[in-house]
């Protein structure tokens, strides 16, 4: 079942014309999040960010939509699901703009609809990294704009989806994107940390990086439990090699180690030590 506009309705039932912006112009915006035995992960953090990031696309924000109906309205399609409040739930919740027109369009009115899937674990679980089992590389075919809409959740991902099939293609388990400058922005599916010695570096938002909602938990975990000193500051791809521990952060997953890049390997020590300060 997905919530479409607020009405609960089966998948095949769940259509949506061919000229809805989302899919004509990729004129949307997505907040996925992570559903712990009934309460939403950084919820008011994602909130605040998809409110913020509709303002940005010009969208009509409804005078219902509060923080208190979105909850309400994700936790009732994860029951209408089946899905039991001991289960951790994936959720996916999708903002568009809901107006004919072709790229003016004729009103800001949204819609919305929500989709639910169950998580395996209800913690943050590690991988492992022993036998080069994460590796990644960069993804040069194209780049990523630096500006303000590059750090929204838009669900105009073309470059992701490229790299996710150069990477599947070439057996990587991640790509690095670069910017138009060649510094690292972010991962295919989430923001990037390098850490050497007792620091540890992730590129600003001006660099065009996705504005994170569990990149913004992790800064502020290793500024106020750990003696590591955090650096937000353009990465050139060069600083890698030099690194010794580059993971990669998300909402459903956490955190994610890598294991090798082309001949480096890294260790995976300050990635434990975060991951346990989400217990």
């Amino acid at each position: 079942m997905i919530n479409l506009n607020g009405e609960p309705v089966s998948n095949k039932q769940a259509v949506l014309n061919v000229t809805n912006r989302a899919i004509a112009y990729g004129d949307a915006l997505f907040e996925t999040l992570r559903v712990v035995k009934g309460s939403i992960s950084f919820w008011e953090d994602h909130y605040f960010r998809l409110m913020s990031s509709m303002r940005i696309l010009r969208m009509e924000i409804p005078m219902n939509f509060t923080l208190e109906y979105l909850e309400n309205e994700i936790l009732t399609a994860i029951q209408s699901n089946g899905i039991s409040t001991d289960n951790s739930v994936r959720v996916k919740l999708t903002v568009y703009r809901e107006s004919s027109g072709l790229y003016t369009p004729d009103s800001n009115d949204i819609g919305y609809f929500i989709q639910v899937k169950p998580l395996s674990s209800d913690k943050f679980e590690l991988n492992n990294i022993a036998d080069d089992s994460y590796v990644v590389d960069l993804f040069k075919d194209h780049y990523v704009h630096q500006g303000l809409l590059s750090n929204l959740k838009s669900t105009n991902r073309i470059i992701n989806t490229l790299a996710g099939i150069f990477a599947k293609e070439n057996n990587f388990q991640n790509l690095l994107l670069l910017n138009h400058n060649k510094r690292l922005v972010e991962a295919i599916n989430g923001n990037v940390f390098l850490v050497k010695k007792d620091m540890i570096y992730t590129p600003p938002l001006t660099d065009g990086c996705i504005n994170g909602v569990f990149r913004k938990q992790i800064l502020q975990v290793i500024e106020k439990k750990t003696d590591y000193k955090l650096e937000e500051v353009s990465i050139s791809p060069f600083e890698l090699q030099k690194s010794d521990e580059v993971f990669i952060t998300n909402t459903i997953t956490g955190i994610t180690s890598v294991s090798k890049y082309r001949k480096k390997q890294f260790r995976q020590e300050v990635a434990k030590t975060l991951i346990d300060l989400f217990e």
